[in-house]
């Protein structure tokens, strides 16, 4: 049976979810069989995201996209280019076209996944939608990585990057936004002895001064299978709009997520929406929200409860298919010939 050609489009809007993102669905798909061409119009954060490129993806520039192949996704609605699209109406067969969108907890996206939008070239795209309930598209997850996970011996791992934790010390892995909460979160971290690793970018902006009973160790960027083993390692993770929250969930290891702030406000509706799918924790609402700015500081939840509540979501979330197989069972719906 041959192979299809999956065409991935990607702007890269700001930060680097959106190349996050793309980056691990092409490497997913072409790990499951498929040829992937991702088109993207800045791959420079792919020099330490994915040093070593992957087997089977191939990496252009957006605007040299040329033939279309059997199925096009653009991610995020950022609209293939024109003259690539007129080629896609003049294929036969034509072929299935995708719009991947953000990923939201919001009951609305039940509603929309998976619907038609006809197109004045006379194709159709489809709206599909990542989600945490079955009536979505799911949440990447590649084969394997949970078991990898359980493996996992993150002490070994944190001493052979240079992060050994001494005796009594929680590990805590900063990732966020501007955030003026970072002063009442460092004094929060300082009630038991803590390890602090600051990612590029604004962690490391941030923290420049740690108080008594917090040390802080300045992290490069990381290739993303290491930035997953990094999440592994930590009993604590702050992570910030979509690729990291995925990754976060699938660590099993209690989690704060920062929500890229959005100026109309709507990022408070999308915040809520996650944690009324999430695991009922004492006081884990309440902090969220004080991390974002949503509400006012709230103490730390208990550890205990709060670890266990996060290996059970993502226990569930696990039991659902992942984003990639059902994206492609999505595409073989909507063609003729299998894919």
């Amino acid at each position: 049976m041959r192979a299809w050609t999956w065409d991935l489009f990607c702007r890269v809007i700001d930060n680097w979810g959106d190349v996050g993102v793309c980056w691990r669905l092409a490497r997913d798909l072409a790990a499951r069989g498929a040829r992937v061409r991702l088109w993207i119009d800045d791959a420079s954060a792919l020099a330490w995201m994915a040093p070593g490129g992957s087997e089977g993806v191939e990496v252009g520039a957006f605007d040299a996209a040329l033939e279309p192949g059997d199925v096009v996704v653009e991610a995020f609605a950022c609209d293939p280019p024109p003259a690539f699209v007129e080629r896609m109406a003049a294929r036969t067969p034509a072929p299935v076209w995708i719009n991947l969108e953000y990923l939201s907890a919001e009951p609305w996206v039940e509603r929309v996944h998976g619907l038609r939008s006809p197109q004045r070239s006379g194709l159709d795209k489809w709206f599909f939608h990542p989600g945490f309930s079955a009536a979505t598209g799911g949440l990447l997850r590649e084969p394997g990585l949970l078991a990898a996970h359980a493996a996992f011996d993150r002490d070994a791992w944190l001493a052979a990057s240079g992060l050994a934790r001494r005796d009594g010390e929680r590990v805590v892995t900063l990732f966020c936004y501007d955030n003026p909460a970072v002063p009442a979160l460092l004094d929060a971290l300082a009630a038991e002895p803590t390890l602090l690793l600051l990612t590029p970018g604004h962690a490391r902006r941030l923290v420049t001064t740690t108080p008594p009973g917090v040390r802080s160790a300045a992290l490069p960027h990381l290739p993303q299978p290491e930035f997953d083993r990094l999440l592994r390692a930590s009993d604590l993770n702050f992570v910030r709009g979509e690729d990291s929250l995925v990754r976060a969930i699938w660590a099993g290891r209690p989690f704060v997520w920062h929500i890229y702030p959005q100026h109309d406000g709507v990022h408070a509706d999308k915040l809520e929406a996650l944690l009324a799918r999430m695991p009922a924790v004492p006081g884990l609402a309440e902090f969220w929200r004080g991390w974002n700015g949503l509400g006012p500081w709230a103490p730390l939840p208990e550890t205990g409860r709060w670890r266990a509540a996060m290996a059970a979501f993502r226990d569930g979330q696990a039991s659902r298919l992942d984003l990639t197989g059902a994206l492609w069972q999505f595409a073989q719906g909507k063609s003729g010939p299998e894919c």
